[in-house]
């Protein structure tokens, strides 16, 4: 362990930054170690927000990820509810609600904050949805009004609409794309996820873009889409996408394009490590920089970047793993489907709900998705892992 790391400050309450606290404590730190949040929530686990704690399902106090007397038993000093405002890198120093925390080594983990429409922000009924406060917020606002329309549908979309339509609640899904996920799962799984929305009657309106909203008197009164077509509704759910949380360190001289800029073990600067969401590192196997908004990569990230800080330099080279859940099928995947130009089912079959793809790009596997198919996509990791060429893993 690096001796001359004293004190550390982990900016970022969520999942990474919970999880780097607790590595750094399990790997021997025992020095100064404080957890700077915006929220005044402890930290808790943000995957159930839109299906569990949607649907009803879960208590709020059940996504905490951490008892309350660990904190005191892990000495880790929480400041919730008062975001970090600045970095000063030269003199390593953290400005937190007015106090300038002194650190050895600082570790970003602020995630994502969600994008949204232009003037959403000025009318009542128009939500999104990254903290328990969103989802209690829009859940009651999707109860009240009894139809709602979700712009975007990606993981977030796609998942609420599904939990919407548990809860009674009618549902239209917009999108500029051709189809559901179609970016992150490609053409051919995307029709599935289609095909599943509309059994569950969601009223799917892909390939069209939103051109506004309307509204009376400060409130949402409907979606106006690119084609005329006005989608009546008081609630609306933004769901196109996030941005990294990086405001609070402009003037750093952090690389801050598109997240903090990392090297291969998370280091963006000398004493500066970074992990989540917010994350952009260099991957060795990939040979490309990428950024992962996934929970498991925050865990998995988290860890590597807390190594880091007590003198490890091993790159942090995951194959990357995601799902979603949707009515009463589970979608997971390992390593990267996006950009794939190869597409193959492996096992099982499209029709019958059940089977293994494979994604490629050029000669080799990059990916492999599981549609109810836990066991067998366990067993199809290994050639990502292993990078295994196309023609070898591809059936004929």
């Amino acid at each position: 362990m690096t001796t001359a790391v004293r004190r550390v400050v982990v900016v970022g309450a969520g999942a990474a930054g919970l999880t780097a606290a607790e590595s750094l404590r399990a790997d021997g730190f025992d020095g100064d170690l404080t957890l700077v949040g915006a929220e005044a929530h402890p930290p808790y686990d943000r995957p159930p927000l839109s299906k569990q704690l949607l649907a009803g399902t879960w208590e709020p106090a059940r996504l905490e990820l951490l008892a309350g007397h660990r904190y005191d038993e892990l000495r880790i000093t929480r400041r919730l509810g008062a975001p970090a405002t600045a970095a000063d890198l030269a003199r390593r120093t953290v400005r937190v609600n007015g106090d300038e925390l002194p650190y050895d080594a600082l570790l970003i983990a602020t995630g994502v904050r969600p994008r949204t429409l232009p003037g959403a922000a000025r009318l009542r009924g128009v939500h999104v949805l990254r903290t328990i406060d969103d989802a209690a917020a829009f859940q009651a606002a999707a109860l009240a009004a009894g139809r709602v329309v979700v712009v975007g549908a990606g993981f977030l979309g796609a998942e609420v609409a599904a939990t919407l339509r548990g809860l009674g609640v009618a549902v239209t899904l917009v999108d500029p794309r051709p189809g559901p996920l179609v970016r992150q799962l490609g053409p051919a799984v995307s029709g599935l996820v289609a095909d599943l929305h509309a059994e569950h009657g969601v009223d799917l309106r892909t390939g069209i873009t939103v051109e506004g909203l309307t509204s009376d008197d400060g409130r949402v009164t409907g979606v106006r889409l690119g084609d005329g077509t006005v989608l009546a509704t008081s609630c609306v759910l933004v769901a196109v996408g996030c941005l990294p949380v990086t405001d609070w360190l402009a003037g750093s001289g952090l690389d801050l394009a598109d997240g903090v800029s990392c090297d291969a073990s998370c280091r963006a600067a000398p004493g500066v490590f970074a992990a989540g969401d917010v994350a952009r590192w260099f991957h060795p196997e990939l040979g490309e920089s990428i950024r992962v908004e996934h929970r498991t990569n925050a865990t998995e990230q988290a860890m590597a970047a807390a190594r880091g800080v007590l003198g490890g330099d091993e790159p942090y080279r995951p194959v990357p793993y995601f799902w979603s859940d949707q009515y009463d099928t589970k979608i997971q995947a390992y390593g990267r489907l996006a950009g794939a130009d190869r597409f193959a089912v492996a096992s099982g079959s499209p029709e019958e709900r059940r089977f293994v793809a494979l994604y490629g790009r050029g000669e080799r596997v990059t990916g492999v998705l599981g549609w109810r198919s836990p066991r067998e996509l366990l067993r199809a990791r290994a050639l990502v892992a292993e990078a295994v060429p196309w023609r070898d893993a591809a059936p004929a």
